[in-house]
């Protein structure tokens, strides 16, 4: 599994990180003192219960987001300015698919955006499809397509311009247990093949340990991290992988920090 190199700066470095957002009901802390590293291409997972702050770090790190203590950079950037250098792909609960739009014409938006030319485009979008098996289906609209096949256009579209980092909020949350597993085992074979550092939200125990080299629980709000998990899981793992006693081990580890997060609270 990655680790850090000695020597070597962590791609995404969060130290005391505290965000506290100011409602009509006063503020909100919606993190507290997390602190945080990860290294290039590392898969990282974060789970803990609703409103925990695991989007919210998300957003953080996407510069979408301001910390209002603490610090956190990107690439030895500011969150801002890694936006701004176009570091990182974003695939969002839902598919956020234009409906106007050809699956081609999604993938292809935001490389338009950027000005790439258009034989570039073309080149881009053939490949990234090829990437997420979606090659020959450019030309539908999502409509035409499955939810499952949907998001692999949305993963596609993240990863277009070939940032560095993925950020994934939950995207297969709202998808049936089978086409989660399927989709689970198609973005681990994704990850071995273009090694990107993924940070991963879920409320699925059993998907944040599959997926994972890290997994980093989180308490209630104000979230802060109970646990960082370091799994000894081979990056070769097939779906019956969790059925071994090393899988159910770091799943009960996991289960044990939430429910640690919850007494602490």
């Amino acid at each position: 599994m990655t680790s850090l190199a000695s020597g070597a700066a962590p791609v995404i470095k969060a130290s005391g990180l505290d965000l506290t957002f100011q409602t009509n009901d006063g503020p909100v802390q919606a993190l507290r003192d997390v602190s945080l590293d990860v290294a290039k291409g590392e898969f990282v997972s974060f789970i803990g219960p609703s409103g925990c702050g695991k989007t919210t770090f998300l957003r953080v790190v996407a510069g979408l987001e301001q910390a209002t203590g603490g610090s956190v950079s990107v690439n030895g950037m500011t969150p801002d300015a890694a936006r701004r250098a176009r570091a990182y792909g974003y695939v969002f609960q839902a598919a956020g698919l234009y409906p106007w739009r050809t699956i081609g014409g999604n993938v292809k938006l935001p490389l338009e955006i950027m000005g790439f030319s258009k034989a570039d485009q073309a080149e881009r979008v053939k490949r990234t499809l090829d990437l997420v098996d979606l090659s020959g289906f450019e030309k539908k609209f999502p409509w035409q397509l499955s939810g499952g096949m949907q998001q692999r256009a949305s993963i596609a579209r993240a990863l277009a311009f070939d940032a560095d980092i993925l950020l994934m909020d939950e995207p297969f949350g709202a998808l049936d247990e089978i086409v989660r597993d399927r989709l689970n085992e198609e973005l681990l074979k994704l990850w071995n093949r273009t090694q990107k550092t993924c940070l991963f939200v879920t409320h699925s125990i059993p998907e944040a340990v599959y997926l994972s080299t890290k997994i980093v629980v989180m308490s209630p709000r104000p979230g802060r991290i109970t646990d960082i998990i370091d799994s000894p899981l081979p990056a070769e793992r097939p779906l019956d992988i969790r059925d071994t006693p090393e899988f159910i081990a770091i799943a009960h580890r996991v289960r044990e920090g939430l429910r640690a997060g919850h007494v602490d609270d």
